[in-house]
């Protein structure tokens, strides 16, 4: 069968690439084509589009690449139709895959939605056009279930696709230096918002001398290059590193870590390194987030990891409160406080038994293979 995937971002990308595994396993015949990253590319087909080249974020970013965006959804659609596939597979990325749905179902192609949209968080009037144009939402955190059956959705979920990414992952030994990961996000604005605060902390605690041997190991994002980086590390060379391609290898063997908020907090939880979040954007898009979309309201924690345990596992510092002191003195606790790092680890656990077993994209991959095929 002939699957068209559009994926718009790295974790799109990598959930991608781990359902297009477990559809090639279910279905050796299985030809590919994809909007979509590196680890798409690696499993096989045609990439039409690199992620890359269109990455944005929050609604200030839109605006300014609105011209881009749309050229891309026109180019898409024009594709999509030309290869008539048997199905569209849309892996997140709403703001673009909710206009290919609507353009596909019009057009009589199957959809399936792989890796719902966040409504229940902001902008649950999506949920109408899910409703309306999507054959199949699959969705990948247990607290969903609850939330789509409310909304009349039909929906499927056997696990969480990162459990198996992360069991698979192949790690190294970086440093052999005590050390705290950074991943500070995967667009340019976020490194922006982040790095500075980031450097101050790592002065601050360099200074120290029980932390003078500590290093910092940034993980820089699939979608940027050196440049991105580099200006923020001048002259603290001796203690920040930056490493791509690693990001499991880094978080694996820290310390603690510094985490953007994202699916790399997840991550960070199913390797079991200590972590606090943080989330900062232009004062813009907060204002959509806190009085528009009012997301706050809706959800208690921006965490993932806290989201499905429903308590706050590890801390989160939002815009304002993502500062020097909170980051130095919360660092502080979770090195040196072993109940505090403990209490932690044990939230993690429960987590990872939330999120299921394992060998979930395969199992999508079947339910998936199984609807096209009983058409």
């Amino acid at each position: 069968m002939k699957y068209y995937l559009v994926a718009g971002e790295a974790s799109g990308d990598l959930h991608a690439s781990n359902l297009m595994k477990g559809l090639r396993a279910e279905d050796p015949e299985a030809e590919f084509r994809f909007w979509g990253g590196d680890k798409m590319l690696a499993v096989g087909g045609t990439l039409v589009h690199h992620y890359k080249e269109g990455a944005v974020m929050g609604a200030s970013d839109v605006l300014r690449k609105a011209g881009t965006l749309l050229g891309n959804l026109k180019a898409c659609k024009q594709d999509i139709l030309a290869w008539n596939p048997d199905v569209l597979i849309l892996i997140d990325y709403p703001g673009f895959n909710l206009k290919l749905a609507a353009f596909a179902h019009r057009k009589g192609i199957k959809v399936f939605y792989y890796i719902a949209p966040k409504t229940w968080a902001s902008r649950p009037s999506r949920n109408r056009r899910l409703k309306k144009n999507v054959d199949m939402l699959y969705i990948v955190f247990p607290f969903e279930k609850e939330y789509f059956s409310r909304q009349g959705m039909e929906y499927v979920y056997l696990g969480n696709p990162l459990v198996e990414a992360v069991e698979q992952a192949v790690t190294e030994t970086l440093c052999t230096s005590p050390y705290i990961a950074v991943l500070p996000g995967s667009r340019a604005g976020e490194i922006s918002r982040t790095m500075p605060i980031v450097c101050s902390v790592a002065d601050d605690l360099h200074k120290l001398p029980e932390y003078k041997d500590f290093k910092f190991l940034i993980a820089g994002a699939p979608a940027r290059d050196e440049s991105d980086y580099i200006p923020f590390l001048k002259g603290r060379e001796d203690y920040m590193q930056l490493y791509f391609d690693k990001t499991y290898s880094i978080v694996k063997g820290a310390q603690a870590a510094i985490v953007n908020s994202g699916t790399a907090s997840l991550e960070t939880a199913l390797l079991g390194t200590p972590q606090l979040v943080c989330w900062s954007t232009s004062p813009f898009t907060a204002f959509l987030a806190q009085h528009v979309l009012r997301v706050l309201d809706r959800v208690k924690y921006v965490s993932l990891a806290n989201l499905i345990d429903d308590s706050l596992i590890f801390k989160e510092f939002l815009q304002n409160d993502f500062n020097t002191a909170n980051v130095v003195g919360e660092l502080r606790r979770i090195l040196e406080d072993p109940l505090y790092r403990d209490t932690m680890l044990q939230g993690y656990e429960r987590v990872k038994k939330a999120l299921g077993q394992g060998n979930a994209s395969r199992a999508f991959a079947r339910d998936m293979i199984e609807r096209i095929s009983s058409r």
